[in-house]
């Protein structure tokens, strides 16, 4: 048992760094290149409102009284949300890179070049639906309930927390759908950071390892895994789409990175030249 929880402490840290550190590739990329051309805004402008949601339920699983004794009262064999401080950590600092990343599409904060694309009324549509469900929900168990809510057995608050928590789940298995579009209409990945996805990947499978290691630590019950379906579903999805990913980077469509690369190097090397050249005619008039 000593061993199991080495392990789950080990794969945690490793988890919790590698979703950290997915945020930071396509940003990065996007000033190297000054533009966002390549990528499209809906998957930040989406992915914003995903952690915002996933932020909230994990808040809402992890320090509130009431959600943690209605948890209980329906997970009796396990009755401890399998929640921990580094999934809270990570919610909070996923919000913020998020909001980074959709800001880089705003000319005027950044002066990026930007794509012809926008965030599409699908994905505005998604949002708003998203809001508007949740706003029912709490109406229903607030003013719907004899008890307010307040009453595990039946509609209760800790059902409004698995709704926002079920917006996250629903906008992951969405948000990857433009881009892996936008990169089959281009037949092309430049401009869509590989290095987030290979990251994100890492933390995928972790996140799954992580939550069985979970449920084997509290006795091979399996109801943290039934009592937290949304972090066990988005480790699968999440590793899905990263392979989709990974195969138009590597395979589908390798060409086309190769030959933008190979642009790219041709003009540095034009512009080296052209510096060089410049630099030689300084010389000789100064010679002179």
């Amino acid at each position: 048992m000593a061993s199991l929880e080495a392990i789950h402490f080990a794969k945690t840290i490793s988890r919790t760094t590698s979703w950290s550190l997915s945020f930071y590739p396509q940003p990065l990329l996007n000033l190297h290149r000054r533009s966002t051309s390549g990528t499209t805004p809906a998957f930040p402008f989406i992915n914003t409102l995903g952690f915002i949601s996933y932020f909230v339920s994990t808040l809402a699983f992890y320090a509130s009284p009431l959600i943690r004794a209605q948890y209980a009262v329906r997970n009796p064999q396990a009755p401890v949300p399998t929640v921990r401080t580094n999934d809270l950590v990570f919610t909070i600092h996923a919000v913020v890179l998020s909001c980074v990343g959709w800001s880089m599409f705003a000319p005027r904060i950044w002066g990026f070049s930007q794509g012809k694309q926008g965030v599409g009324r699908t994905m505005w549509g998604v949002a708003v639906g998203c809001i508007l469900a949740i706003v029912l929900v709490i109406v229903f168990v607030g003013l719907g309930q004899r008890d307010h809510g307040y009453d595990a057995e039946g509609w209760a608050w800790i059902d409004v927390v698995y709704g926002v928590s079920y917006i996250k789940l629903l906008i992951t298995v969405i948000k990857y759908i433009p881009q892996v579009y936008t990169n089959y209409v281009c037949q092309s990945t430049v401009g869509w950071s590989i290095g987030q996805i290979l990251l994100d990947l890492v933390g995928g499978v972790l996140s799954v390892v992580q939550l069985v290691i979970d449920s084997l630590l509290q006795g091979g019950d399996w109801s943290g895994v039934t009592g937290n379906p949304v972090k066990f579903a988005l480790g699968n999805v999440t590793v899905v789409f990263d392979v989709i990913f990974v195969l138009q980077h590597y395979v589908w469509y390798r060409k086309a990175r190769m030959e933008a690369k190979g642009k790219e190097l041709e003009s540095g090397e034009e512009e080296g030249i052209g510096e060089r050249s410049r630099l030689l005619g300084r010389r000789h008039a100064d010679e002179r």
